[in-house]
Parts: C-alpha cells; structure tokens; sequence
C-alpha cells in the first residue's frame, strides 16, 4: 500500500509541476497580449490626433472656399492658360474693333 501511495505522491507532484508550469505560460502570454493591445490602443490615439488635424485643416478650408461666390452665367471660373478663363465683358462694351456688337 506504501507503494501505491508513493506513487500516488509522484504522479500528484508530476501533474503538479505540469499545471503550474502550464499557468506560467498562459501568464506570460497573457502578459504579452495585454502589452500587444496596449500598443494598438495608443497607436489609435495616435490616429485620432492625426485625424482631428486633418479635420480641421479639412474643415478650415471648405470654409475659405464657401466664402467666394459660386460660378454663375456672369462669372464662370476657370484658370488663365487653361481654356477654362472667360474674361467677362461688361454690358454696352464694344466688340473687336471697336464696333457695336448686335
């Protein structure tokens, strides 16, 4: 029966050693994600920040541009040397050479 026992006590302290050697691992890799996931999560700070400065930048500038008056039939817009430019001519103006146009 002794030997049973003794057995028993080395099987106990085998599968023992086993289970904390085990929970030491899941320890150590718990450890790890939660660094991994603290990375990630300050790296997404990082992304805000970037992104409310481009926000504002992006906001900043649909400001300027709504405050010029939209291209109508009397001003069209366009860029000089693009083909785009129209020079608008005011009313009664005379054409080429000087003449009335109409």
């Amino acid at each position: 029966m002794e030997e049973d026992s003794t057995f028993f006590d080395r099987e106990r302290d085998r599968l023992t050693g086993e289970i904390t050697t085990a929970f030491e691992e899941l320890l150590s890799s718990s450890n790890n994600l939660n660094r991994k996931l603290e990375e990630v999560l300050g790296m997404t700070r990082e992304y805000e920040t970037i992104a409310a400065l481009w926000s504002s930048f992006h906001e900043l500038m649909r400001g300027q541009r709504d405050e010029p008056e939209e291209p109508t039939a009397e001003h069209p817009q366009g860029l000089p040397g693009t083909g785009g430019h129209v020079i608008a001519a005011r009313s009664g103006s005379t054409g080429p050479g000087g003449q009335n146009e109409g």
